[in-house]
């Protein structure tokens, strides 16, 4: 049961597609409060727990913490931080009482999870115009179907996109993409892909490719694509300003770039320099810019990873004028303590200024709307600009899209990755722990960055990491310029590694059928234990173990120099660990269990009673024979 509920004059975020009748707000189950902001309270008991908001940190009990609803260019995923790239308003409590919460408001939230009082919830809007839908049931799994129901079915993307990725910011000529194919062939590890970061383009500039790196970039697609390799280049959401640059002349002419104030373009800058930002949110812009892609797929390029969109700023125009200014006024000054801090927040406060958001606006239907009023849209509405227009040329599950930042209602059009993560053994949890949150929000096809994109991988590490990759729809090792190589073949022997990549390639078949089921049945893929296992206490608290479709538990190991784990079953399971072609498989009972794992083997928990499909290993999607399967147990 779906109930909806207005609060003023909401703006239409596209996130809910089914029409629902609007209810009487003196009938909102919730304390509803409306001062300056609009204001949700409530209480829940002591063991109630709290599902969901999508890409954020801590654990997948959201209980305890306070999170923020803002789309933020954020690069340390520490326990600290409230929000990530994502606002995905979507919360289920669960307790004896179960019930889900969607908050339809493109702006700012703050939610109060039990944080300043240890068991009540506020949910405090930036704002006083909303759409509220609240969906009674009997479980949470059944409440997360309802609301998948509402938004519409999740993206699917082409087959090959579930192979291993491989990614570098810093692959900049044709010969560093040619050797990364080679090196993968020649030392028997699998590849579907691999993508191009800023580095290919001609000075950052989007939709351009530097010709002097690639004189002939059709015939280089081509040649990959002859190889079983897709190449997937970076869009990012900046258009540089410059004289004869097509894509911001015709962009500029036509109005299309937020404003200011005064009707003039909004200019910031970000990788190339100055740059204009296209205004998502005008629809004759967005098809603009979805259109954009042509130059690229004409080309052959039937992949994009959309970044920067939150939007990240690194400066405005204004903004790094005034900080100078601030620095010429203390220039040659006898600078204390309070004198230096005053320096470092002037130039510290530039990036991703919230000054900056509350000074640009966009064009919807005429009218003046300032961004921070509708900034969680901002990236979803970029890619979805993307997806709409691929979907209108090519038609569905032709090409591959997704995006840093996102919205409840993107899920429909691309998938998304977890963002600047590090090379910590801490963030194979967050990336474990991220899946469920995400399901519930609409968006299937996603992943972290595995091995970290931050900081110096390990081998161990690297590995480690693969082996919970190896269930994630998007299985994509990216790193930083100027962080160690972590490339599968960059740690000597390559066995272990082709070994877990093979297991991948084996599962693709049921990885593949379960997602494509869960999004025709607005399912999860991964749950929390305690959605299945509701009246099983240890199961309720267990957070680093998932249920991966309705055959299998997942229990990565997630910590340095261990060589097993413990796992909890919360019924009798057969393990299994696979590496290669080779299958071990133990039968054990419901309870506690210390189970061993080599580095290059995957532990998967299997019901009994179920059967998982695996195909023979092959080297990347277009060799995987899906047809002769054998079946484990």
């Amino acid at each position: 049961m779906v109930k909806k509920f207005r609060i003023g004059s909401p703006f239409d975020t596209e996130a809910v597609i089914e029409k629902i009748e609007i209810s009487d707000t003196k009938d909102f189950p919730l304390g509803l409060s409306l001062g300056e902001k609009a204001v949700l309270k409530f209480n829940i008991e002591k063991d109630d727990m709290i599902f969901g908001l999508g890409e954020a940190v801590r654990g997948i009990n959201k209980r305890g913490w306070i999170y923020e609803s803002w789309c933020s260019d954020e690069t340390n995923h520490t326990e600290d931080k409230r929000s990530l790239y994502g606002a995905h308003n979507f919360i289920v409590v669960s307790g004896k009482e179960k019930f889900g919460l969607f908050v339809d408001f493109p702006a700012k939230i703050e939610w109060d999870l039990c944080y300043s009082e240890c068991d009540e919830v506020k949910i405090t809007l930036d704002g006083k115009s909303a759409d509220f839908y609240y969906i009674k049931g009997k479980n949470e799994r059944g409440i997360v179907r309802e609301f998948r129901r509402i938004i519409g079915k999740s993206y699917i993307p082409p087959f090959w996109a579930f192979g291993y990725q491989q990614s570098c910011w810093g692959y900049a000529k044709q010969e560093d993409f040619v050797n990364v194919r080679e090196n993968h062939r020649n030392n028997n590890l699998p590849l579907d892909c691999i993508y191009m970061d800023i580095d290919y383009m001609e000075r950052f500039k989007d939709f351009t490719v530097n010709r002097d790196l690639f004189p002939d970039f059709k015939a280089f697609v081509d040649d990959m694509k002859a190889n079983n390799i897709h190449l997937i280049p970076i869009i990012d959401a900046g258009v540089k300003k410059e004289k004869g640059y097509s894509v911001y002349e015709e962009g500029h002419e036509k109005g299309f770039f937020c404003k200011n104030a005064d009707g003039t373009d909004f200019e910031c800058g970000v990788w190339p320099g100055i740059v204009g930002l296209p205004d998502f949110l005008n629809k004759d812009a967005r098809r603009w810019f979805g259109s954009q892609y042509d130059a690229l797929s004409d080309l052959g390029i039937d992949g994009f990873w959309n970044d920067m969109n939150e939007p990240a700023i690194f400066y405005s125009v204004d903004g790094l004028n005034k900080a100078m200014k601030k620095l010429d006024d203390i220039r040659g000054k006898d600078v204390d303590i309070w004198g230096f801090f005053g320096i470092k927040d002037a130039l510290m406060g530039v990036q991703n200024s919230m000054d900056d958001y509350s000074n640009f606006y966009h064009n919807i239907d005429g009218k003046l709307v300032c961004h921070k009023d509708v900034h969680n849209l901002y990236g979803a509405f970029m890619t979805t600009a993307a997806g709409e227009y691929f979907e209108e040329k090519f038609g569905k599950e032709k090409k591959l899209i997704f995006s840093r930042a996102s919205y409840i209602g993107a899920h429909r059009t691309s998938g998304i990755w977890f963002g600047d993560n590090f090379s910590w053994w801490s963030h194979i949890l967050l990336n474990l722990k991220m899946l469920p949150s995400v399901n519930m929000c609409g968006f299937l096809y996603c992943g972290a960055d595995l091995g970290g994109f931050n900081n110096n991988v390990t081998r161990d590490l690297l590995l480690r990491w693969l082996t919970l990759g190896v269930f994630t729809p998007l299985m994509r090792n990216h790193r930083a310029l100027g962080t160690r190589a972590q490339e599968a073949y960059q740690f000597g022997d390559c066995k272990e590694f082709s070994d877990v990549l093979s297991v991948r390639y084996r599962l693709i078949p049921y990885i593949y059928s379960t997602f494509r089921r869960c999004s025709e049945e607005d399912d999860m893929m991964f749950r929390p234990l305690s959605f299945d296992y509701p009246d099983d206490k240890i199961a309720r608290e267990v957070e680093d173990q998932l249920m991966l479709g309705d055959e299998c538990m997942i229990a990565p190991i997630y910590e340095q120099n261990k060589n097993g784990r413990t796992v909890y079953l919360p019924e009798d399971m057969s393990f299994v660990k696979l590496s290669g072609e080779n299958v071990k498989i133990e039968k054990l009972k419901k309870g506690i269990h210390y189970i061993s794992v080599e580095l290059n083997e995957v532990p998967l928990f299997i019901k009994n009673g179920k059967n998982i499909p695996l195909a023979k290993p092959a080297l990347n999607t277009a060799e995987l024979d899906t047809e002769n399967l054998t079946y484990l147990l």
